[in-house]
């Protein structure tokens, strides 16, 4: 019931979508004697909206995600690589008949380029479907028939194909590895979504070496200023969704703070 209703509210709290229920809702209250207040809705909806077609404000919102986990210079050897799921489409899957992968398959292509720099790590994919109503292949059934035809053989790959979200890819991938103590693991997943990913991971008691990958924001271009009115909302729901994840997780106990960063680790 949670996952149902994390979704639902996830949804309608998209910054676009409030920008499109404040017009929607501001108009049908002009129509009646509180016009007044109809107006000012409408006026708040317009001025926020572009707003985020004119500042950065996406940008603004991302950058410390993404800032949070800096890269590291990455050993020697690793005992295994962990890649979370959230690339594929599965419903252009289903209907086109072919691999359909989102703004997020950096993921997909670092973890090839590391499954081949590390040829004797254990490697993970871990992603079922987020959906509510799931269509199509599981994430981790589309990604074997991927990785065989990216040359990266399937058997070497654990797939964990029961998760549906972030929490979920941490619990059951420790259960399928078991990892030990002492072993060296590393996470790949988006930058800005790598906050959120390392506490859950661990919040299930696993420590990992975070890989940020997908990255959005580059040193400074905050300062730059464009007329982009869907490229603005696009980047302010990115960066909602990731802070609203946070805010949500640490509610449910699923993280032990609310901005995990490099440092916790030594406190826990």
């Amino acid at each position: 019931m949670s996952f149902v209703l994390s979704k639902i509210l996830g949804m309608l709290a998209q910054p676009s979508n409030l920008l499109l229920i404040g017009l929607v809702l501001g108009f049908l209250v002009c129509l009646t004697r509180w016009r007044r207040l109809g107006l000012w809705l409408v006026g708040l909806s317009i001025l926020v909206g572009s707003a985020a077609s004119v500042l950065p404000v996406g940008r603004w919102l991302t950058s410390p995600l993404e800032n949070r986990f800096p890269q590291a210079a990455l050993p020697a050897e690793l005992d295994g690589i962990v890649l979370l799921g959230g690339s594929f489409n599965a419903l252009l899957t289903e209907e086109r008949g072919q691999i359909a992968l989102n703004d997020t398959a950096e993921r997909v292509t670092e973890f090839l380029t590391l499954a081949r720099r590390f040829p004797a790590a254990r490697l993970v994919f871990s992603g079922g479907s987020g959906a509510i109503t799931p269509i199509g292949p599981l994430e981790a059934e589309m990604a074997a028939d991927l990785f065989a035809d990216l040359g990266l053989d399937p058997a070497r790959v654990e797939f964990e194909a029961k998760s549906r979200n972030t929490f979920e890819n941490a619990l059951y991938s420790k259960e399928l590895i078991n990892p030990q103590e002492g072993e060296t693991w590393l996470l790949v997943t988006s930058a800005s979504h790598m906050p959120r990913a390392v506490g859950s991971f661990r919040r299930v008691g696993w420590e990992v070496l975070p890989y940020p990958v997908d990255y959005r924001t580059t040193t400074g271009e905050h300062s730059r200023f464009r007329i982009s009115f869907s490229g603005g909302l696009r980047g302010l729901d990115w960066a909602a969704h990731e802070w609203y994840g946070l805010i949500a997780y640490r509610i449910l106990g699923r993280i032990d703070r609310l901005f995990p960063g490099p440092d916790d680790a030594a406190d826990q």
